[in-house]
């Protein structure tokens, strides 16, 4: 009885919570042949019918998307590969709000942060700045932004430098995650909070949420996944050039997906944090509370959640799985976290589940946690001090294993050595 009506309370403040901003927008279906035909054409994939069929009636167009697909799974490494940026660089300036809501409070908070900006009442912060290798037609959303929180220099010199990129969710204002961040830096884990593809100062001016990152346009939502996915690898190419030794990422949401993709496809990713996980990105996108305005635009161009699926499965961590896993194989494993939620109308428990049974079927090495609430109530008291422990304490303990893994290899390397002077 206690049960069902906690499950009742939870759903209606779920709910509450993801229909309270009232500036989503539905915009029509797009194919956007255009977003990934750069890709196509440069990698020499696909065929000149093809690429018409994705151009011409919505039938033609739907089975061209569905086959592309199919071509960027099997040619994933090209997907989300990239050359390196050449202009990497740290900014100072005032950290901003950037919010995606019109709520009154928000403005109202926005406009004091500017305000205390302006008086010189807060200190400026570090960001890290270079060209996305993924290009855009919009200048802002390809300047990528990073916010650096490096963490004090160890008293031991010899504790090798460990780092983290975090991504936090969709439509996140530029402070979301900022506390995750301090928390490690106290770890003495530096952090690196990226702004995703069209969030906070990314956003092209014509928006008030981040909706290129998701939409009813299907080549954009490809390339914007895409974009995000060699952002965070190139965040690691810059801290490997710092001297960083240990790397890992945490997202949340829709920053999970990305999180997931960046590491599948980059050995160096060793602690991984997924905090909310699903399985195929078309399904979140039509099940999904946080996402109806986008599937209402689905739905008004005759498309079901199977043929979403097929569309957007070249950005599906259910595709990927075997990769995931076998970045580990012969070398060193990677340590995961999957949290989800038990009354998430955002991304819905079945699928969660789903990837806590696709990982124990991969031999993945990785823990699970479980919220008593729902998506957005995950950033509520207490349940974010909640996912915050966490989140936190497994990140503590997997940078302390990499710590002792080095300490030991380190230990032989030195045995083996000595073994091998004393045989001469």
């Amino acid at each position: 009885m206690f049960r069902k009506s906690y499950a009742r309370w939870m759903y209606k403040w779920e709910t509450r919570l993801t229909t309270r901003d009232e500036n989503r927008v539905v915009r029509p279906l797009e194919w956007g042949l255009e977003w990934i035909e750069p890709f196509l054409s440069a990698h020499h994939l696909g065929t000149a019918e093809l690429r018409q069929a994705a151009t011409g009636n919505d039938a033609a167009a739907e089975d061209a998307f569905a086959r592309i697909n199919q071509i960027l799974i099997g040619k994933s490494a090209e997907f989300f590969g990239y050359e390196k940026p050449t202009d990497f660089r740290l900014e100072d300036r005032f950290p901003q709000l950037f919010p995606t809501n019109v709520r009154p409070e928000t403005l109202a908070q926005d406009a004091e942060l500017k305000q205390r900006a302006e008086n010189g009442q807060i200190e400026r912060a570090q960001f890290l700045r270079f060209t996305s290798p993924e290009r855009t037609p919009y200048p802002e959303n390809d300047l990528v932004n990073a916010r650096w929180f490096p963490a004090p220099v160890h008293k031991d010199s010899g504790r090798p430098k460990q780092a983290i990129v975090v991504l936090p969710q969709w439509n996140a204002d530029a402070f979301s995650h900022n506390a995750l961040c301090h928390l490690f830096n106290r770890m003495g884990i530096s952090a690196l909070r990226l702004s995703k593809p069209y969030h906070d100062i990314r956003r092209p001016s014509e928006l008030e949420r981040s909706d290129y990152a998701v939409s009813a346009n299907i080549g954009r939502t490809l390339s914007a996944c895409r974009q995000a996915v060699v952002d965070i690898r190139c965040c690691i190419d810059w801290l490997e050039d710092q001297g960083y030794e240990h790397f890992g990422v945490l997202g949340t949401s829709l920053g999970s997906c990305y999180a997931f993709l960046a590491s599948a496809h980059d050995k160096r990713i060793r602690v991984n944090a997924f905090n909310h996980a699903s399985t195929a990105f078309g399904d979140v996108v039509w099940a999904g509370q946080s996402t109806r305005h986008i599937r209402a635009a689905l739905e008004q161009a005759g498309l079901t959640q199977e043929r979403l699926r097929n569309l957007w499965a070249a950005i599906s961590p259910v595709h990927f799985y075997d990769k995931f896993a076998g970045e580990a194989a012969g070398g060193p494993q990677k340590k995961v976290l999957v949290v989800y939620a038990d009354y998430d109308l955002t991304f819905p428990r079945e699928y969660s589940v789903q990837v806590v049974d696709a990982f124990q079927r991969h031999g993945v090495n990785f823990e699970t946690r479980v919220l008593p609430c729902g998506h957005y109530t995950t950033g509520e008291t207490p349940y974010k001090y909640m996912d915050g422990w966490f989140l936190g304490s497994f990140v503590y303990r997997a940078y302390k294993q990499l710590r002792e893994e080095k300490a030991f290899q380190s230990a032989q390397d030195a045995a083996r050595d000595e073994e091998e002077v004393l045989s001469q």
